[in-house]
């Protein structure tokens, strides 16, 4: 495995009008950590990350903060160059893949809802003593609940909490564009489960998500030429809540919990929904075991 210096394999794309994508990761035989487990690899890198910013003139929403201090830099000088002179960012949820760049802005508004904020106070001492540490953890200094509307320029902006993928999510929808800023709650191959004893009700919100107005979708896990091309449709939703009541029926059916991913996700590798990625291999592996041990407590 080769090791190349973070950030230098990062690759900008314009997957929408005013929108910016700062992908990084899914290059073959590349770790940029270690050949040993550990979140910037195997959580973020090897399956491919891409992180927002939503411009308009001098003015930016920056939509997570990436996977490094490096990367986060490569981001301000990218704006700064472009222009802008007020960032402002959100944070998708308290996972270290979304929160590492944070200290590059802090003397930016980070916005979080209190959930977001709760979770990064009480894993302050994880996230600053993992591997890799994220050291000095900055937290967001404006907090809100539920929902909160944004400009940036002229651009209308409707944070929305979630719970998928993670207790605390926000996703970002810019209704003028029909485009959704998705974060964690939808991810191609398939969504990476950290709440298990949770699943019902993240379906209960995929469904309520699906009921919104919007066309194309960005994740912050997924395909880089689908992302750059402009996102994925709505059918990227349906895809996600079979995959997530196939896991649940696992409790039931052992036979279906011994099958590998491809096997598994057929049904969903058919459609143009999602794509068939083999390093989501172990996240299904993974899945299975922590939603059947769920079941078990």
């Amino acid at each position: 495995m080769t090791r190349p210096p973070l950030g230098s394999t990062m690759r900008l794309v314009r997957p929408a009008p005013n929108v910016l994508g700062f992908y990084d990761g899914r290059v073959d035989g590349v770790r940029i950590r270690s050949d040993e487990p550990n979140w910037l690899d195997d959580g973020a890198y090897t399956l491919g990350i891409c992180t927002y910013a939503i411009v308009d003139g001098s003015q930016a929403l920056v939509y997570d903060t990436h996977i490094s201090l490096a990367h986060a830099r490569f981001i301000r000088r990218t704006l700064e160059e472009m222009g802008v002179t007020s960032i402002r960012v959100v944070l998708s949820h308290w996972h270290d893949d979304h929160i590492a760049g944070n200290e590059v802005f802090q003397d930016c508004e980070i916005i979080a809802n209190s959930l977001t904020a709760s979770a990064l106070e009480r894993g302050r001492a994880e996230i600053e003593g993992g591997n890799p540490p994220i050291k000095p953890l900055v937290l967001p200094n404006r907090i809100f609940d539920n929902s909160l509307s944004l400009r940036v320029g002229t651009i209308a902006i409707e944070l929305r909490q979630v719970e998928i993928h993670s207790h605390d999510g926000t996703v970002l929808l810019m209704p003028d564009a029909g485009l959704l800023l998705a974060g964690d709650t939808l991810e191609d191959s398939i969504t990476y489960v950290s709440e298990p004893e949770r699943l019902e009700e993240h379906l209960i919100d995929l469904e309520r998500m699906s009921g919104w107005g919007f066309d194309r979708i960005l994740p912050n896990h997924g395909s880089f030429e689908t992302i750059k091309a402009g996102g994925y449709d709505r059918s990227f939703i349906t895809a996600t809540e079979a995959y997530v009541r196939k896991l649940l029926a696992c409790r039931q059916d052992p036979d279906l919990a011994k099958q590998d991913l491809k096997t598994f996700g057929a049904d969903m590798f058919s459609t143009t929904a999602v794509e068939y990625f083999a390093p989501y291999e172990p996240v299904h592996r993974q899945n299975v075991e922590a939603v059947v041990a769920a079941k078990r407590r």
